[in-house]
């Protein structure tokens, strides 16, 4: 099998990140295809340790295409000081090898002030989300106000974009008794990163493309866990995207059967972070894999 699909079969936190290091050191590109920075790995290569958050596990190890997906969210900001900190420690990161989408929605610090004031408006019926503005740029991409990465490149538009955006979330803002954010003040932030970001973006589904048409390995990395899916998990305490398998192919831009084997990660033990239902048992261990379809053994060998 040529291409494989990672996913935690519980609420994340399985140790995925050992299985996709060790999966990343055969593969020639590795995808992130859903989530946003709420999410990461934890790696450690030769006494090194890297925490990975919206960055491909891939990117650590020389030679590998990293791509992260249009199904991901991405805060800009955090993108940046993500390479910045990996790069410190002697990762070489560049247009070269790391690839974002650029139909890819951005996480705009107005994301992040609407989700902190929902939460706290929720009070005890809170849902637990990190407040990092996932939720709220996932309801913009759905509504067709949302921002990408591919905007950055007309500044006018972009700055209508941005104006009709703030319209909507100055409104909840408002009405929920926080600040308002003004238009212009997202535009500076936008305009002084827009450079850095551009430099990465393109096409992803060009270049995964390419790379199946040569036969090459297709390591696809998701985040968190299939009990967080926002249609199969614990609804409504759930991610705002879709961490199953299948996610994989839209995330990325490429067909079905490019996700390949899928590979579901389980710990003998579970855990949750964050508020929700808990339940455990047999049909946790016997029915979510017959369910989804999930493969023992390893791949790539």
């Amino acid at each position: 099998m040529t291409n494989v699909t990672v996913i935690g079969s519980q609420w994340g936190d399985e140790g995925k990140g050992k299985i996709v290091d060790w999966l990343s050191s055969r593969a020639d590109t590795v995808v992130r295809f859903q989530g946003g920075h709420n999410a990461g790995h934890t790696l450690v290569i030769d006494g090194t340790e890297y925490k990975l958050s919206l960055l491909p596990s891939g990117i650590v190890r020389k030679g590998k295409m990293s791509v992260i997906g249009n199904g991901v969210v991405v805060d800009p900001n955090a993108l940046l000081d993500e390479i910045e900190r990996v790069a410190k420690k002697g990762v070489e990161i560049s247009p070269e090898n790391l690839k974002l989408a650029d139909n890819a929605h951005l996480i705009l610090p107005v994301h992040q002030a609407v989700d902190k004031a929902f939460e706290a408006a929720r009070g005890k019926s809170s849902i637990g989300t990190t407040g990092r503005g996932i939720g709220p740029t996932y309801e913009d991409k759905v509504a067709r106000r949302g921002i990408r990465v591919c905007d950055l490149r007309d500044k006018d538009l972009l700055k209508e974009k941005v104006e009709r955006l703030m319209v909507h979330h100055n409104a909840l803002l408002k009405g929920l008794g926080a600040e308002e954010i003004t238009p212009e003040s997202v535009m500076e932030g936008l305009n002084k990163i827009s450079d850095k970001i551009l430099s990465f973006a393109c096409p992803v589904w060009k270049i995964l493309d390419e790379a199946k048409t040569k036969g090459q390995r297709i390591l696809f990395e998701g985040a968190q866990g299939f009990m967080l899916d926002v249609d199969h998990g614990t609804y409504p305490f759930v991610t705002s995207s879709n961490t199953v398998a299948a996610q994989a192919a839209t995330g990325a831009g490429v067909g079905p059967k490019t996700a390949g084997y899928v590979l579901g990660i389980t710990k003998a033990y579970t855990t949750r972070v964050g508020s929700g239902p808990f339940p455990t048992g047999f049909w946790r261990s016997r029915e979510i894999p017959r369910r989804f379809g999930f493969c023992t053994g390893l791949p790539f060998p």
